[in-house]
């Protein structure tokens, strides 16, 4: 089944904090922060990159003497605000305030352990502090490395050989083994070549994952990455801007629960059922019960709104249980076709994906409407055209992102794995999702200033389940 994208390639798409001048330091958290003030992102900026870091993603045996953090960026940046996040154990011990060294070079003294794992980020969803001249976030970057100690011998370096060997593997399975490979429409020949010699002199696994990122980025594929060992080197980022402001959602929604990181659920006056899931995977398998519970004590006169807009996927098995309490007959809602090399095509027979009635789960035989949004891809919109093939549901928001892909992990031989989308997700009649999204059946177009004191999409919502009912 479909899963998530890594958990080191954190998404920059959540709304913003509200912005200030002051500085603050939370030795809980471990989030470093100034709040900007008074710069307005222009329409046109390209967001900056980091484009170094010292040390950076996956590096290991890390001399522990270091005390400088430093940080490149691809652009002038503006040094009124920044955002290191991250916390606990894995946080480095921050010595003094961090800063500027020139206009793209940002440096943090820390003082470190040795035989110790660190792990932050540069901007995260909750602050996205670290903008450029013109006013542009710069992208997630997430760091993690591990410190080595005095006795600690220097590790293995990688030979020019078993890079050249690794490349050429992830070459051919770029042509062999990806499943969007024609899709994206990028000249691969190109983008080894251009980073060739980067990649045979890479020293250690990381820099050569780091490096290999660089050049499958051009497929703009959150479901394509390297990993080596515990670390995930992401090849794209998406950014979107969501149809929700999940901080206005208790204040509109009333009868608020939040019962858990997964489902809030709440019950309108007189009205319909709300259940929020932002996640079809959990590290608690029970996480989903409250929801399950929620649909159990709704009301089939009054309907369900099933909000799935920030939910970026997870485990299609747990998407097709909920799914089923809606389902009155087994419906097709997707096809997909895997890569493989024994057919001329490249690709198998497509398989028919069927959701089937829940019988172990209480059903639910009232009206239910989906929320969804550019926030929603890979094993969630397979959920959202489960409600609309299996439950009859209408679709209200926004196009789905567009990004499903199954995928499985292939070692390139020197330390690296390469991640991989090894099927063509489809709609039922053939339609490939990736890259296209899921429409939905009732569009919803607010405005950002919408979501300051309302919820337009909720309230398409609740105006389709008052005409349901008014029909029945």
């Amino acid at each position: 089944m479909a899963t998530d994208h890594p958990r080191h390639a954190p998404s920059a798409a959540a709304p913003r904090p509200t912005l200030t001048k002051k500085l603050f330091f939370r030795p809980a958290v471990g989030l470093w922060a100034v709040l900007m003030a008074g710069v307005a992102p222009s329409a046109f900026a390209v967001p900056p990159k980091v484009t170094k870091a010292v040390p950076d993603l996956g590096d290991t045996d890390v001399d522990p003497a270091l005390t400088q953090i430093v940080i490149e960026f691809n652009q002038d940046m503006s040094h009124d605000g920044f955002s290191v996040c991250g916390g606990g154990p894995t946080f480095p011990e921050v010595v003094d305030k961090p800063k500027w060294k020139g206009p793209r070079v940002f440096v943090i003294n820390v003082r470190l352990q040795p035989d110790h794992d660190y792990e932050f980020s540069i901007n995260c969803p909750a602050a996205a502090n670290f903008r450029s001249a013109a006013g542009e976030s710069a992208a997630i970057y997430p760091i993690s490395f591990r410190t080595g100690s005095s006795t600690t011998k220097a590790a293995k370096r990688l030979t020019s050989k078993e890079n050249v060997a690794a490349m050429d593997e992830c070459r051919r399975l770029i042509d062999e083994a990806y499943s969007y490979r024609n899709l994206r429409k990028v000249n691969w020949n190109k983008q080894f070549r251009r980073y060739a010699t980067k990649l045979k002199k890479a020293r250690t696994p990381a820099e050569f994952a780091r490096t290999a990122a660089k050049v499958l980025a051009p497929a703009k594929d959150v479901h394509m990455w390297l990993q080596v060992e515990r670390t995930s080197f992401p090849t794209f980022q998406r950014r979107y801007k969501p149809n929700y402001n999940l901080s206005l959602l208790p204040q509109i929604v009333p009868q608020w629960n939040d019962h858990n990181s997964v489902v809030s659920t709440g019950r309108f006056d007189d009205g319909p059922t709300y259940i929020l899931i932002k996640s079809w995977g959990s590290n608690n398998p029970t996480d989903l019960e409250p929801a399950f519970a929620a649909l159990s004590a709704a009301s089939p006169d009054k309907g369900v709104i099933v909000d799935v807009r920030p939910n970026a996927g997870g485990a299609e098995p747990l998407a097709l249980e909920f799914a089923g309490c809606f389902v009155r007959e087994p419906a097709t809602y997707s096809q997909s076709a895997f890569r493989t090399k024994r057919k001329k095509s490249g690709f198998a027979k497509p398989a028919q994906r069927v959701v089937e009635p829940n019988k172990a789960r209480p059903a639910f035989k009232g009206s239910v409407v989906v929320l969804m949004g550019k926030g929603v891809m890979s094993s969630c919109e397979s959920f959202v055209l489960m409600m609309r093939h299996g439950a009859k549901a209408p679709l209200i928001g926004d196009t789905t992102f567009g990004s499903s892909g199954n995928p499985k992990p292939h070692e390139l031989g020197n330390g690296v794995t390469l991640v991989l989308p090894s099927w063509k997700d489809m709609q039922p009649d053939g339609t490939v999702i990736e890259g296209k999204g899921v429409d939905p059946d009732i569009r919803v177009k607010p405005t950002k200033a919408d979501f300051k004191t309302s919820d337009p999409v909720i309230e398409a919502a609740i105006k389709e389940l008052k005409k349901r009912a008014g029909s029945r």
